[in-house]
């Protein structure tokens, strides 16, 4: 019996509707094309009994029976393709997905890493983090005179080196805290030890910072300052205390006095709450020694020539050898 017999006889079957072909001849003109047999599917969602038993064995799958990779073995394949890539993914993958805990004691501490601080009627914003390792370069030195004039001590040596990446950014937020602790500590007269020794050139503070710093000062504190002492001054800051004149006031002018050693300074003021630091006490300590060294050299030696007496000299031998 030839395929198209089949048909005819399977379409009288199944309440009426035509049965399609499962398969076509391969003979036919050369413009045919091979064509593959397809399961028959139903559309209906009415199925009934007949429809069900006419669904092909091949089509027959129970879901039970399929061997599927349960998730132990998911993710073991999926580390094993990670490693085949590059070894560190795993590794970055659990850090980035690990979400560190913020405990209240972490938040409260964070809040403390900002000051909030009014300079000339206007609100800065302070990052105290960043200037935390450098905020002993101003501390109160106690009082002098009646008990209350301040004495407030600024340490050079303790700035940060120009050569950080955030140098710019430190200096900024270490002016305003300078500033506002200033305001805070002052409250009559006071003076300002700057202890300049020990301090290499690279920690200076630049002409623009201390310009900008004498500006920023309140008239009250212009006014009731009465000194400002500069112990072991250096050619630099002289020359920086020069170039400023014209940016100063006389009067300003006139409180800045030099100290050259601790023992001058403390025939001036107080030294029981002043802290000094080490650094600038080998200091002061190698400067005495040296002067030492150097008035024991004269008193055995005598004074060393000048350049005039030495070039008098060979024209004295000229004479006296004619």
């Amino acid at each position: 019996m030839d395929l198209v017999s089949e048909s005819k006889m399977n379409s009288e079957g199944g309440e009426g509707r035509p049965v399609p072909p499962t398969s076509l001849p391969l003979q036919g003109g050369p413009t045919q094309r091979k064509k593959l047999s397809a399961p028959r599917i139903s559309l209906s969602l009415d199925q009934s009994e007949d429809d069900l038993g006419e669904t092909p064995d091949d089509l027959d799958i129970n879901v039970d029976d399929l061997d599927t990779p349960d998730e132990g073995d998911y993710l073991d394949y999926t580390d094993h393709e990670m490693d085949w890539e590059d070894p560190n993914v795993a590794n970055r993958s659990a850090t980035s997905e690990s979400i560190p805990t913020y405990s209240a004691e972490e938040e409260r501490r964070d809040s403390k890493l900002w000051r909030t601080v009014v300079i000339g009627e206007q609100e800065h914003r302070i990052n105290m983090k960043i200037i935390e390792p450098y905020m002993r370069v101003i501390s109160h030195g106690g009082y002098y005179g009646n008990g209350v004039n301040a004495i407030i001590v600024f340490a050079a040596c303790f700035l940060p080196d120009s050569d950080r990446d955030e140098y710019h950014e430190i200096m900024e937020n270490l002016f305003l805290y300078v500033i506002s602790t200033l305001e805070l500590m002052v409250a009559e007269d006071y003076m300002i030890v700057y202890l300049n020794g020990a301090t290499p050139h690279r920690r200076m503070p630049g002409l623009g910072w201390l310009k900008k710093c004498y500006q920023m000062i309140d008239r009250r504190l212009r006014k009731n300052l009465k000194s400002f002492i500069i112990l072991h001054p250096s050619w630099f800051i002289r020359t920086v205390l020069a170039i400023t004149k014209p940016f100063i006031s006389a009067k300003f002018s006139s409180k800045i006095k030099y100290v050259n050693s601790l023992n001058e300074l403390q025939e001036l003021i107080p030294m029981d709450c002043i802290q000094i630091p080490e650094c600038i006490i080998r200091l002061d300590k190698e400067l005495k020694e040296a002067a030492e060294n150097s008035k024991m050299n004269s008193f055995l030696y005598g004074p060393e020539p000048t350049a005039a007496g030495r070039t008098e000299r060979p024209d004295e031998a000229g004479a006296s050898s004619s």
